[in-house]
């Protein structure tokens, strides 16, 4: 049994029953009760006759749940309830006699709101008369829905109550008015909650104030009952098992692991089948003489029967059956909800759910028709999340040192380069990096750095270089920025000339490190850290180790490294204990130590967050916005790691612009803003910022949040590219190739592919082994195809690995890849099924059904996004 009934029948022109129908729904009042001492005994031989010719006249009343009770026990009590429901969920097929409408009028247990229990839209209470008089009067149909629980269910969700059946159908009145094909506006209803027995239900009536509309079909008839019940059930459809038995369980979730384990033999292997092949090959040859669109609702029926056949014949494959069984498994766990009867397995280019699979071949067989080159299996390629990690190599003011940190020189006068913590260098850089009282001003911070500088103090000589760099209350100019570094660094070297000072020779190998007024030289760097960290100056001792990590200036020593940074983690250096957490986590240079390394984490937060409270500093707002949103040495909070990103992005930080943009583009972090997405993204490669560019660039090739552009696509792919982002390498390289929104161009095409590949792109890789093995877009060359495929299997991927094992008889690549390509789709759909089934969030209704409810909606009144439909798994 269901846990849900349903019936709806009609009646028509009958105004005398109508009415009496609606006295009866709404009143019920005293009834004769069966003697308490009589009702555990055996049914009386009246009743098994009177049941026996109820379900001659009504078989369906066999669906009823009293019916369910009474075969289970047959008592006189269970058959006077099953007798009772037959002849009140079948009363619009009796006489309309006087006698009977006495009858029924006093039946019991009508849960009363005032005088009657009849409720509707209206807020105000329901005159019965009138109610009455008004059905009566309709000359159309008026349908009888009557909606009935187990009493054990209705005691649990809520629903043994008449305001919990008010808010329900209320909710379901446009779900009514559709499958009813009764305009929203039109629809007319009435209900009472009648709490029965065992099994309380609801009786309704239903109408459409225009006599010709209104008209309901069976499968209307069980989405009306599968909608009540998602709403109903809701609680336990989100976890759809959890009032199942334990065995259940277990074989459901033995079906989950199965069908994800099959998924993933589908998503990572090939399809060699030639019957497939030579169906796809036939499709295309037809496909090219059909004029029109190539998509499955517009092809002839002989055409039609070609795909479905390609997918049938697609379901044999092992994997697809084997997912199929597993997938119909799971969805009939679902289906037990509320239908009683399991519909009969259906092959799979006839199962609704996976109707796109048809498009999908016929997209394949047009690919092959006209020949164009394919990039296989890179949806990872698109969708990934790269991982924007601080870097300290690319953040120069790694450490903003207190005042004590620097000494002042003493004969500081004004005209001779110095470094010295001036009041009124204090105030500038109060203005550069603001407060929590107190924005950037970066007018007044700019006038008093060059006062500052123009008196010989090299600490604003740095900083000046720093405002043009990122142009922070100027116009970005590198120039500018390098003129002001390059006096800022002769400046130290002038100081540390006539007055050795460790915290000077760090900042000199600084300079060196980034390249600031200076060229990157990392063993010069290094020569400048040594000698600060041979006199134990910590942040020298800290980027000498990074130095050491790397393998720059210095041969790779990952011990030396790793003791480096415990000498500078032991004076509390908080960059030190970030990067000595993760060789503890990563056991590089060390054993591998999970707790050392969450110690270590911690103290660098804390240790970042007594830095920024004193300097402000957008590095270090940065670098603790990413570690409160990956939950790093702290607990995870999205909200409070934005509160950071957006300190940070105020001054510049093209790093926190992009996190931004990251963050509100994503719908999972519960702050989408698209407009704030774009704005940040657009900030950040308006600054240089490769990763932005690339995401940018994919906004505007796609039209997703933004107009698409294919030129400014280009445009920014080109940029992110030029600085070696090799996912926008590939992207362009796939553009040029397909002439996708630009002209196309092989050539640039392979120069782009082929400079990602270089740097380990395995997409871009298996593309120009792809080419060149082919050798119809440029010259065949056997040798570079293997050598590309190679590089790219070693990475994991199955098509590169394919056409290795296959490269001497492989005479139709490109029906092999398309079959295989077909499995692929296919195993995505079976993961969002498996998703869907499985009670994960997302579920969508059908599309045309949700812009249908939305057009209604607005035709009554309510706003576009007013009481949507929640979407639950069931």
């Amino acid at each position: 049994m269901p846990r849900i009934v349903f019936k709806c029948r009609y009646l028509k022109n009958s105004a005398v029953h109508l009415e009496n129908l609606v006295e009866y729904v709404a009143t019920r009042d005293g009834v004769e009760k069966i003697s308490p001492a009589s009702r555990d005994n055996p049914a009386t031989q009246k009743q098994e006759m009177l049941i026996s010719d109820i379900l001659a006249q009504f078989p369906d009343a066999a669906d009823l749940f009293e019916y369910e009770d009474y075969i289970k026990q047959s008592t006189v009590k269970n058959a006077s309830e099953f007798i009772s429901a037959a002849l009140d969920q079948n009363m619009d097929q009796l006489s309309y006699s006087q006698v009977y409408a006495n009858y029924i009028a006093t039946r019991p247990r009508a849960e009363k709101l005032g005088t009657h229990g009849l409720f509707s839209d209206e807020e105000t209470p329901l005159m019965l008369s009138k109610v009455m008089e008004e059905v009566g009067e309709h000359t159309g149909n008026v349908w009888t829905p009557i909606i009935s629980l187990r009493r054990e269910d209705a005691a649990r969700l809520g629903y043994d109550n008449a305001a919990a059946w008010m808010a329900l159908i209320r909710k379901q009145r446009n779900i009514f008015a559709e499958q009813m094909k009764i305009a929203p506006e039109n629809l007319r209803w009435y209900a009472a909650f009648h709490n029965e027995g065992h099994h309380p239900h609801c009786h309704m009536l239903v109408y459409s104030v225009n006599p010709r509309e209104g008209y309901v079909t069976k499968p209307a008839l069980e989405k009306m009952r599968s909608s009540l019940a998602k709403e109903i059930f809701q609680q336990d459809l989100i976890q759809i098992y959890s009032e199942q038995t334990a065995q259940r369980n277990t074989l459901a979730e033995q079906s989950r692991e199965a069908l994800k384990e099959i998924i993933g033999r589908m998503s990572g292997g090939m399809c060699d089948n030639e019957t497939i092949e030579s169906l796809l090959s036939h499709l295309a040859e037809r496909l090219r003489h059909t004029s029109g669109k190539k998509q499955y609702g517009y092809l002839k029926s002989p055409l039609k029967a070609v795909v479905d056949q390609i997918v049938d014949e697609l379901a044999k494959d092992v994997r697809v059956a084997e997912a199929y069984a597993k997938w119909q498994e799971l969805r009939n766990e679902v289906l037990r909800t509320y239908k009683d009867k399991l519909p009969d397995p259906l092959p799979l280019s006839q199962q609704k759910e996976f109707k796109h699979i048809r498009n999908m071949v016929i997209a394949e067989t047009v690919n092959i028709g006209g020949h164009h080159f394919t990039f296989e299996g890179d949806e990872l390629a698109e969708d990934l999340q790269e991982v924007v990690e601080y870097e300290p190599l690319l953040l120069e003011d790694e450490y903003l040192p207190v005042m004590d940190e620097a000494p002042d020189n003493d004969e500081a006068d004004n005209i001779n380069p110095h470094i010295e913590w001036s009041d009124r260098y204090w105030r500038a850089r109060a203005f550069l990096y603001g407060s929590d009282e107190m924005e950037p001003d970066f007018e007044q911070a700019l006038r008093l750095f060059l006062e500052e500088a123009e008196c010989g103090n090299a600490l604003a000589m740095h900083d000046l270089g720093r405002m043009y760099a990122d142009g922070l209350g100027v116009s970005m100019d590198a120039d500018i920025a390098f003129t002001w570094y390059d006096k800022a660094f002769t400046a130290f070297m002038d100081i540390e000339a006539n007055k050795k000072s460790q915290y000077v020779e760090y900042r000199i190998g600084k300079m060196h490190t980034a390249g600031l007024g200076t060229d990157q030289v990392y063993e010069e760097a290094a020569g400048w850290f040594e000698m600060a960290a041979s006199r134990n100056y910590k942040y020298a001792q800290y980027s000498l180790a990074g130095l050491y990590y790397r393998g720059q200036g210095v041969e790779q020593d990952y011990e030396m490294a790793f003791r480096l940074y415990s000498k500078s983690a032991a004076k509390r250096v908080p960059y030190a204990c970030y990067e000595l957490a993760k060789m503890y986590r990563d056991g590089i240079g060390t054993e591998k130590g999970a707790e050392e390394a969450e110690l270590n984490f911690e103290e660098a937060f804390y240790g970042f967050k007594r830095l920024e409270e004193k300097s402000h500093d957008d590095k270090l707002q940065y670098r603790l916005g990413q570690m409160i949103y990956t939950g790093t040495g702290t607990e995870k909070d999205v909200e409070a790691a934005i509160g950071y990103f957006e300190k940070a992005a105020r001054l510049g930080n093209v790093h926190a612009q992009y996190m931004l943009g990251k963050i509100y583009l994503d719908s999972d972090s519960g702050h989408k803003n698209s407009e704030e997405a774009v704005l940040w993204l657009t900030k950040a490669s308006d600054s240089g910022n490769s990763m932005a560019q690339y995401t940018l660039g994919k906004l505007y090739r796609d039209g997703s949040h933004v107009e698409k552009d294919s030129v400014k696509a280009v445009e920014l792919f080109t940029k992110a590219a030029e600085q070696n982002n090799s996912f926008a390498q590939y992207q362009l390289g796939k553009l040029y190739l397909i002439g996708e929104g630009i002209q196309k161009d092989v050539k640039t095409a392979v120069e782009w592919l082929t400079a990602s590949a270089e740097q380990g792109n395995q997409y871009a890789q298996y593309a120009l082994g792809k080419l060149f093995l082919i050798g119809e877009e440029v010259p065949s060359d056997r040798e570079a195809a293997v050598r590309w495929f190679t590089l790219s299997a070693e990475q994991g991927n199955v098509y590169a690995r394919y056409f290795l094992d296959h490269m001497n008889f492989l005479s139709k690549p490109f029906l092999t890849l398309a079959v295989t390509r077909l499995l692929h789709h296919l195993s995505r759909i079976f993961r969002d099924e498996q998703k869907r089934l499985s009670g994960a969030p997302g579920m969508q209704t059908d599309s045309k059904l949700r812009r249908k409810i939305r057009e209604k909606k607005i035709a009554q009144g309510h706003a576009p996004d007013d009481h949507e439909l929640r979407h639950t798994t069931y």
